[in-house]
């Protein structure tokens, strides 16, 4: 009676691994397929951006409720709404309005464009996709109650920077990563990209008014807002970005700011690629 017991339980956790193997394997090749069927354009990125290993490191599943921190022109936006589908839901999440003027060189048309982005976000979606994705977008300071605890990962892709840069001014990165553990579940994580600089870079600016963090401390950061590493990857590492004190990330494609009329100083910064980055998976701590 016992080895029939031991035997129908050993079948049982077999059969578990199978189906999640199996499940594992249909996910993988839904998300290759979701990626492959975008823009040529948006496609020149993947080699620097990696959407493919990022996504399967933050353990993004179909399905899921998805919170995507900045969504800008909707790079990402476009692979988690056809990945996700029609059972997942995806918020977009903005900065909160006051953080929009403490930026040098705003203008009040540029200011008005970055808040009316909030409310759009469901329109940008149904441009990518007409599956029944469920979305809405939202800043941080107005998260609405039916969202707490009920979301699977939230996503910083290249959206820490400002956050931390306007923390002594207007507690913006206190504030986003307090709305980010209230709105996760319970086993709710929080997937990292992010420009990184070297702890030893003698310069100013690593508080993020260069686009840069340094890694350690954004893992500190976290710590302190409750949540734990689980894991890091160089997966977005980029080793031929070695920024020089004053050197920003915009040097770099594809905003290539400092090179636009320099074809010399642009090829170079071609050549470098995108920037060093970091990539770390977060989960909320009880």
């Amino acid at each position: 009676m016992q080895r029939n017991c031991a035997w129908i339980l050993l079948c049982g956790l077999l059969a578990s691994s199978w189906t999640q193997a199996a499940d594992s394997a249909a996910n993988d090749a839904l998300l290759k397929q979701v990626i492959a069927a975008r823009s040529a354009e948006d496609r020149a990125r993947d080699s620097a951006r990696h959407p493919l290993q990022t996504l399967q490191f933050f353990r993004v599943e179909p399905g899921m409720t998805v919170a995507e921190v900045l969504p800008g022109s909707g790079w990402y936006t476009n692979i988690l709404a056809n990945y996700l589908g029609p059972q997942g839901t995806l918020y977009g999440i903005n900065y909160s309005d006051r953080i929009w003027p403490l930026f040098p060189n705003a203008t009040d048309e540029w200011i008005a464009a970055r808040k009316a982005a909030t409310g759009k976000f469901p329109e940008m979606v149904k441009g990518f996709t007409d599956n029944g994705i469920r979305t809405a977008g939202f800043t941080f300071n107005k998260v609405p109650a039916k969202v707490a605890g009920t979301v699977d990962r939230v996503l910083l892709i290249r959206a820490l920077h400002n956050l931390n840069r306007f923390e002594s001014k207007a507690g913006s990165r206190s504030q986003a990563l307090a709305a980010i553990r209230s709105m996760l579940k319970d086993d709710g994580m929080v997937g990292v990209v992010q420009h990184r600089v070297a702890v030893a870079d003698p310069g100013s600016g690593t508080d993020g008014s260069r686009g840069y963090l340094v890694e350690a401390e954004v893992i500190l950061m976290f710590e302190q807002a409750g949540f734990e590493l689980v894991a890091t990857s160089d997966i977005n590492a980029n080793p031929a970005d070695k920024p020089g004190p004053e050197d920003t990330v915009w040097r770099l494609p594809p905003a290539l700011g400092t090179s636009k009329d320099d074809p010399e100083l642009r090829a170079k910064m071609e050549a470098i690629g995108e920037s060093d980055r970091m990539t770390l998976l977060f989960r909320k701590v009880p």
